[in-house]
Protein backbone atom coordinates (compact mmCIF):
# COMPACT_ATOMS: atom_id res chain seq x y z
CA UNK A 1 0.00 0.00 0.00
CA UNK A 2 1.04 3.61 -0.50
CA UNK A 3 2.25 5.14 2.79
CA UNK A 4 1.36 8.85 3.07
CA UNK A 5 3.85 11.42 4.34
CA UNK A 6 1.48 12.96 6.88
CA UNK A 7 -1.19 11.55 9.18
CA UNK A 8 -3.94 12.43 11.59
CA UNK A 9 -3.26 12.08 15.28
CA UNK A 10 -3.33 13.67 18.73
CA UNK A 11 -0.28 15.48 20.07
CA UNK A 12 0.29 15.92 23.79
CA UNK A 13 1.90 19.37 23.88
CA UNK A 14 2.58 19.65 27.62
CA UNK A 15 1.31 18.73 31.06
CA UNK A 16 -2.17 19.93 31.92
CA UNK A 17 -5.84 19.45 31.19
CA UNK A 18 -7.54 18.33 27.98
CA UNK A 19 -6.47 21.59 26.33
CA UNK A 20 -2.93 20.19 25.88
CA UNK A 21 -4.28 17.48 23.55
CA UNK A 22 -4.16 18.75 19.95
CA UNK A 23 -5.83 16.85 17.11
CA UNK A 24 -3.79 17.43 13.94
CA UNK A 25 -3.82 16.23 10.35
CA UNK A 26 -0.27 17.24 9.43
CA UNK A 27 1.85 14.99 11.64
CA UNK A 28 4.76 13.33 9.85
CA UNK A 29 4.33 9.59 9.37
CA UNK A 30 7.23 7.82 11.12
CA UNK A 31 9.53 5.53 9.17
CA UNK A 32 10.62 2.15 10.54
CA UNK A 33 14.29 1.96 11.45
CA UNK A 34 16.20 -1.35 11.41
CA UNK A 35 14.41 -3.99 13.54
CA UNK A 36 11.18 -1.94 13.55
CA UNK A 37 7.78 -2.22 11.89
CA UNK A 38 5.34 0.46 10.80
CA UNK A 39 1.76 -0.22 11.91
CA UNK A 40 -1.43 1.28 10.51
CA UNK A 41 -3.42 1.79 13.70
CA UNK A 42 -7.10 0.85 13.58
CA UNK A 43 -8.11 1.22 17.24
CA UNK A 44 -6.50 2.34 20.50
CA UNK A 45 -7.70 2.01 24.08
CA UNK A 46 -7.86 4.71 26.76
CA UNK A 47 -5.87 4.08 29.94
CA UNK A 48 -5.16 5.62 33.33
CA UNK A 49 -1.51 5.87 32.30
CA UNK A 50 -2.29 8.24 29.44
CA UNK A 51 -4.16 10.60 31.75
CA UNK A 52 -1.64 10.25 34.58
CA UNK A 53 1.16 11.18 32.20
CA UNK A 54 -0.77 14.16 30.84
CA UNK A 55 -1.44 15.62 34.30
CA UNK A 56 2.08 14.79 35.62
CA UNK A 57 0.60 12.45 38.25
CA UNK A 58 3.75 10.30 38.21
CA UNK A 59 5.88 13.23 39.34
CA UNK A 60 7.00 13.11 42.96
CA UNK A 61 8.22 16.68 42.65
CA UNK A 62 4.91 18.50 43.24
CA UNK A 63 3.79 17.92 39.68
CA UNK A 64 7.10 19.14 38.26
CA UNK A 65 8.14 18.31 34.74
CA UNK A 66 11.50 16.70 35.54
CA UNK A 67 10.17 13.28 36.54
CA UNK A 68 6.66 13.04 35.13
CA UNK A 69 7.06 10.26 32.58
CA UNK A 70 6.18 6.65 33.32
CA UNK A 71 9.88 5.84 33.85
CA UNK A 72 10.43 8.78 36.20
CA UNK A 73 12.23 11.00 33.71
CA UNK A 74 11.10 14.19 32.00
CA UNK A 75 8.57 13.74 29.20
CA UNK A 76 9.58 14.86 25.71
CA UNK A 77 6.98 17.03 23.95
CA UNK A 78 5.18 16.83 21.67
CA UNK A 79 4.32 13.21 22.33
CA UNK A 80 1.77 10.89 20.75
CA UNK A 81 0.26 8.85 23.57
CA UNK A 82 -1.66 5.58 23.39
CA UNK A 83 -0.50 2.24 24.79
CA UNK A 84 -3.35 -0.02 23.61
CA UNK A 85 -2.83 -0.55 19.90
CA UNK A 86 -4.45 -2.86 17.38
CA UNK A 87 -3.44 -2.50 13.75
CA UNK A 88 -1.76 -4.01 10.72
CA UNK A 89 1.93 -4.00 9.77
CA UNK A 90 2.28 -2.02 6.53
CA UNK A 91 6.06 -1.65 6.26
CA UNK A 92 9.19 -3.09 7.85
CA UNK A 93 12.70 -1.84 8.50
CA UNK A 94 15.94 -3.63 7.77
CA UNK A 95 16.41 -7.00 9.50
CA UNK A 96 12.64 -7.62 9.61
CA UNK A 97 11.07 -10.12 7.22
CA UNK A 98 8.82 -8.57 4.58
CA UNK A 99 6.53 -11.55 5.19
CA UNK A 100 5.30 -9.71 8.29
CA UNK A 101 3.62 -7.05 6.12
CA UNK A 102 -0.12 -7.59 6.41
CA UNK A 103 0.00 -9.14 9.89
CA UNK A 104 -2.73 -8.03 12.26
CA UNK A 105 -0.95 -7.22 15.51
CA UNK A 106 -1.24 -6.05 19.08
CA UNK A 107 1.59 -4.00 20.59
CA UNK A 108 3.12 -5.08 23.88
CA UNK A 109 2.89 -1.84 25.91
CA UNK A 110 6.00 -2.44 28.05
CA UNK A 111 8.90 -1.64 25.71
CA UNK A 112 12.31 -3.30 26.21
CA UNK A 113 13.83 -2.48 22.82
CA UNK A 114 13.92 0.80 20.89
CA UNK A 115 16.05 2.22 18.11
CA UNK A 116 17.49 -1.23 17.51
CA UNK A 117 18.93 -1.54 21.01
CA UNK A 118 17.94 -3.19 24.26
CA UNK A 119 16.88 -0.61 26.86
CA UNK A 120 18.51 -0.44 30.28
CA UNK A 121 15.13 0.53 31.78
CA UNK A 122 11.84 -0.34 30.06
CA UNK A 123 9.70 2.31 28.38
CA UNK A 124 5.93 2.55 28.17
CA UNK A 125 4.37 2.88 24.75
CA UNK A 126 3.09 6.44 24.41
CA UNK A 127 5.24 7.78 27.24
CA UNK A 128 8.94 7.44 26.43
CA UNK A 129 8.11 6.87 22.76
CA UNK A 130 5.17 7.70 20.50
CA UNK A 131 2.17 5.41 20.74
CA UNK A 132 -1.11 4.69 19.03
CA UNK A 133 -3.22 7.86 19.13
CA UNK A 134 -2.47 8.40 15.44
CA UNK A 135 -2.95 6.68 12.10
CA UNK A 136 0.55 5.19 12.11
CA UNK A 137 3.10 4.17 14.71
CA UNK A 138 6.47 2.43 14.72
CA UNK A 139 7.64 -0.14 17.22
CA UNK A 140 10.39 -2.73 17.59
CA UNK A 141 9.29 -5.83 15.67
CA UNK A 142 9.63 -7.98 18.80
CA UNK A 143 6.87 -5.92 20.48
CA UNK A 144 4.36 -6.37 17.63
CA UNK A 145 2.58 -9.67 18.28
CA UNK A 146 0.60 -11.32 15.51
CA UNK A 147 -2.92 -12.23 16.64
CA UNK A 148 -5.27 -14.61 14.84
CA UNK A 149 -8.78 -13.83 16.04
CA UNK A 150 -12.29 -13.23 14.75
CA UNK A 151 -12.66 -10.32 17.20
CA UNK A 152 -12.93 -6.78 15.82
CA UNK A 153 -10.10 -4.25 15.95
CA UNK A 154 -12.01 -2.37 18.65
CA UNK A 155 -12.39 -5.51 20.75
CA UNK A 156 -8.73 -6.44 20.34
CA UNK A 157 -7.63 -2.93 21.31
CA UNK A 158 -9.28 -3.46 24.69
CA UNK A 159 -6.73 -6.13 25.63
CA UNK A 160 -3.04 -5.10 25.60
CA UNK A 161 -2.54 -2.79 28.57
CA UNK A 162 -5.30 -3.89 30.96
CA UNK A 163 -5.09 -7.60 30.36
CA UNK A 164 -1.30 -7.80 30.32
CA UNK A 165 -1.20 -5.76 33.54
CA UNK A 166 -3.72 -8.12 35.14
CA UNK A 167 -1.94 -11.24 33.91
CA UNK A 168 1.37 -9.84 35.15
CA UNK A 169 -0.08 -9.25 38.63
CA UNK A 170 -1.48 -12.78 38.76
CA UNK A 171 1.84 -14.16 37.53
CA UNK A 172 3.90 -12.23 40.07
CA UNK A 173 1.56 -13.29 42.90
CA UNK A 174 1.58 -16.89 41.61
CA UNK A 175 -2.22 -17.23 41.64
CA UNK A 176 -3.39 -20.85 41.41
CA UNK A 177 -6.65 -22.77 41.52
CA UNK A 178 -6.28 -23.10 45.30
CA UNK A 179 -6.38 -19.35 45.94
CA UNK A 180 -9.11 -17.03 47.13
CA UNK A 181 -8.45 -13.74 45.33
CA UNK A 182 -9.75 -10.27 46.26
CA UNK A 183 -9.74 -7.68 43.45
CA UNK A 184 -10.17 -3.96 44.09
CA UNK A 185 -11.34 -1.60 41.36
CA UNK A 186 -12.85 -4.67 39.74
CA UNK A 187 -15.06 -2.88 37.22
CA UNK A 188 -12.20 -1.06 35.48
CA UNK A 189 -10.18 -2.35 32.57
CA UNK A 190 -7.51 -4.10 34.65
CA UNK A 191 -9.95 -5.24 37.33
CA UNK A 192 -12.40 -6.81 34.91
CA UNK A 193 -9.48 -8.45 33.12
CA UNK A 194 -8.16 -9.82 36.42
CA UNK A 195 -11.54 -11.42 37.17
CA UNK A 196 -11.47 -13.35 33.90
CA UNK A 197 -7.81 -14.30 34.06
CA UNK A 198 -8.00 -15.41 37.71
CA UNK A 199 -11.04 -17.55 36.92
CA UNK A 200 -9.14 -19.03 33.96
CA UNK A 201 -6.59 -20.20 36.54
CA UNK A 202 -9.37 -21.78 38.61
CA UNK A 203 -9.19 -19.32 41.52
CA UNK A 204 -12.14 -18.14 43.61
CA UNK A 205 -12.70 -14.44 42.92
CA UNK A 206 -14.19 -11.74 45.13
CA UNK A 207 -14.65 -8.40 43.39
CA UNK A 208 -14.98 -4.95 44.97
CA UNK A 209 -17.14 -2.46 43.05
CA UNK A 210 -20.16 -0.15 43.24
CA UNK A 211 -23.74 -1.51 43.50
CA UNK A 212 -24.70 -0.64 39.92
CA UNK A 213 -21.98 -2.92 38.54
CA UNK A 214 -22.60 -6.03 40.66
CA UNK A 215 -24.38 -8.12 38.06
CA UNK A 216 -21.92 -7.27 35.30
CA UNK A 217 -19.03 -8.56 37.40
CA UNK A 218 -20.93 -11.70 38.37
CA UNK A 219 -21.56 -12.28 34.68
CA UNK A 220 -17.80 -12.00 34.10
CA UNK A 221 -17.25 -14.86 36.52
CA UNK A 222 -16.78 -13.26 39.93
CA UNK A 223 -17.89 -15.65 42.68
CA UNK A 224 -18.82 -12.80 45.01
CA UNK A 225 -19.16 -9.02 44.69
CA UNK A 226 -18.87 -6.65 47.65
CA UNK A 227 -19.34 -2.89 47.84
CA UNK A 228 -16.28 -0.69 47.81
CA UNK A 229 -17.07 1.09 51.10
CA UNK A 230 -17.76 -1.94 53.29
CA UNK A 231 -15.53 -3.00 56.17
CA UNK A 232 -13.57 -5.82 54.58
CA UNK A 233 -12.74 -7.51 57.87
CA UNK A 234 -16.39 -7.58 58.97
CA UNK A 235 -17.53 -8.76 55.54
CA UNK A 236 -14.85 -11.31 54.67
CA UNK A 237 -13.21 -12.13 57.98
CA UNK A 238 -9.63 -11.75 59.10
CA UNK A 239 -7.09 -14.06 57.42
CA UNK A 240 -9.59 -15.12 54.75
CA UNK A 241 -7.90 -14.06 51.48
CA UNK A 242 -4.83 -15.62 49.84
CA UNK A 243 -4.12 -12.90 47.26
CA UNK A 244 -5.11 -9.24 46.96
CA UNK A 245 -4.98 -7.72 43.47
CA UNK A 246 -5.08 -3.99 44.22
CA UNK A 247 -5.67 -1.15 41.78
CA UNK A 248 -7.06 1.36 44.25
CA UNK A 249 -4.97 1.72 47.45
CA UNK A 250 -6.46 4.70 49.36
CA UNK A 251 -7.92 4.79 52.90
CA UNK A 252 -9.18 1.19 52.82
CA UNK A 253 -5.67 -0.15 52.24
CA UNK A 254 -4.83 -1.37 55.79
CA UNK A 255 -7.84 -3.70 55.62
CA UNK A 256 -6.28 -5.56 52.69
CA UNK A 257 -3.48 -6.70 54.97
CA UNK A 258 -5.92 -7.68 57.70
CA UNK A 259 -7.90 -9.99 55.44
CA UNK A 260 -4.81 -11.60 53.95
CA UNK A 261 -3.91 -15.02 55.33
CA UNK A 262 -0.50 -15.56 56.95
CA UNK A 263 1.86 -16.00 54.00
CA UNK A 264 -0.59 -14.10 51.78
CA UNK A 265 0.43 -12.17 48.68
CA UNK A 266 -0.41 -8.57 47.79
CA UNK A 267 0.08 -7.28 44.22
CA UNK A 268 -0.45 -3.66 43.23
CA UNK A 269 -0.48 -1.82 39.92
CA UNK A 270 -2.56 1.27 40.59
CA UNK A 271 -3.60 3.80 43.20
CA UNK A 272 -6.75 5.49 41.93
CA UNK A 273 -8.06 5.81 45.49
CA UNK A 274 -4.94 7.58 46.76
CA UNK A 275 -1.22 6.83 46.52
CA UNK A 276 -0.29 7.38 50.16
CA UNK A 277 -1.35 4.63 52.57
CA UNK A 278 -0.70 3.73 56.19
CA UNK A 279 1.32 0.56 56.74
CA UNK A 280 1.70 -1.06 60.15
CA UNK A 281 5.01 -2.77 59.49
CA UNK A 282 4.22 -5.32 62.21
CA UNK A 283 1.39 -6.71 60.09
CA UNK A 284 3.76 -7.15 57.17
CA UNK A 285 6.37 -9.17 59.02
CA UNK A 286 4.28 -10.94 61.64
CA UNK A 287 2.01 -12.36 58.93
CA UNK A 288 4.92 -13.15 56.57
CA UNK A 289 3.24 -11.26 53.75
CA UNK A 290 4.75 -10.83 50.29
CA UNK A 291 4.32 -7.55 48.40
CA UNK A 292 4.61 -7.24 44.63
CA UNK A 293 4.81 -3.94 42.82
CA UNK A 294 3.83 -4.76 39.24
CA UNK A 295 4.76 -2.61 36.29
CA UNK A 296 7.35 -4.25 34.02
CA UNK A 297 5.85 -7.33 32.40
CA UNK A 298 7.35 -10.69 33.22
CA UNK A 299 8.67 -12.58 30.22
CA UNK A 300 6.02 -14.61 28.39
CA UNK A 301 3.14 -12.64 29.95
CA UNK A 302 2.15 -10.93 26.70
CA UNK A 303 2.55 -14.09 24.65
CA UNK A 304 0.39 -15.92 27.20
CA UNK A 305 -2.22 -13.19 26.75
CA UNK A 306 -2.15 -13.64 22.96
CA UNK A 307 -2.72 -17.38 23.45
CA UNK A 308 -5.69 -16.68 25.75
CA UNK A 309 -7.21 -14.36 23.13
CA UNK A 310 -6.73 -16.81 20.29
CA UNK A 311 -8.15 -19.68 22.35
CA UNK A 312 -11.20 -17.64 23.38
CA UNK A 313 -10.46 -17.95 27.09
CA UNK A 314 -11.16 -14.27 27.77
CA UNK A 315 -13.87 -11.91 26.59
CA UNK A 316 -13.34 -8.31 25.48
CA UNK A 317 -15.39 -5.78 27.44
CA UNK A 318 -15.83 -2.56 25.49
CA UNK A 319 -17.89 -0.03 27.40
CA UNK A 320 -17.92 2.72 24.78
CA UNK A 321 -16.12 3.93 21.67
CA UNK A 322 -15.21 7.42 20.49
CA UNK A 323 -13.52 8.76 17.36
CA UNK A 324 -9.92 9.81 17.93
CA UNK A 325 -10.77 13.51 17.60
CA UNK A 326 -13.09 13.15 20.63
CA UNK A 327 -10.25 11.99 22.88
CA UNK A 328 -10.94 14.69 25.51
CA UNK A 329 -14.55 13.54 25.82
CA UNK A 330 -13.46 9.91 25.98
CA UNK A 331 -11.02 10.64 28.81
CA UNK A 332 -13.69 12.62 30.66
CA UNK A 333 -16.06 9.65 30.50
CA UNK A 334 -13.19 7.38 31.56
CA UNK A 335 -12.47 9.48 34.64
CA UNK A 336 -16.09 9.35 35.81
CA UNK A 337 -15.63 5.58 36.37
CA UNK A 338 -19.23 4.72 35.63
CA UNK A 339 -18.33 2.15 32.99
CA UNK A 340 -17.29 -1.50 33.11
CA UNK A 341 -14.40 -2.52 30.88
CA UNK A 342 -12.60 -0.41 28.32
CA UNK A 343 -13.17 2.80 26.38
CA UNK A 344 -11.66 2.57 22.90
CA UNK A 345 -10.81 5.20 20.29
CA UNK A 346 -11.37 4.49 16.61
CA UNK A 347 -8.69 5.80 14.27
CA UNK A 348 -9.82 7.64 11.11
CA UNK A 349 -9.20 6.27 7.60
Amino acid sequence: MMIPKTMKGVLLTGHGGPEVLQYRDDIAVPLPSPNEVLIRVHAAGVNNTDINTRIAWYSKNDGGDTDASWSGNALVFPRIQGADVCGVIVAVGDNVSAARIGERVLIEPCIREANGEALESPWYNGSECDGGFAQYTVIAAKHAYAVNSALSDIELASFPCSYSTAENMLTRANVTAHDRVLISGASGGVGSAAIQLAKARGAQVIAITSPSKNQQLLDLGADQVILRDVDLVDTLGENSIDVVIDLVAGPQWPQFLQVLTPGGRYAVSGAIGGALVELDIRTLYLKDLSFFGCTVLESKVFQNLIHCIEQGKITPIVAQTFPLEAIAQAQDVFLKKKHVGKIVLTIPD
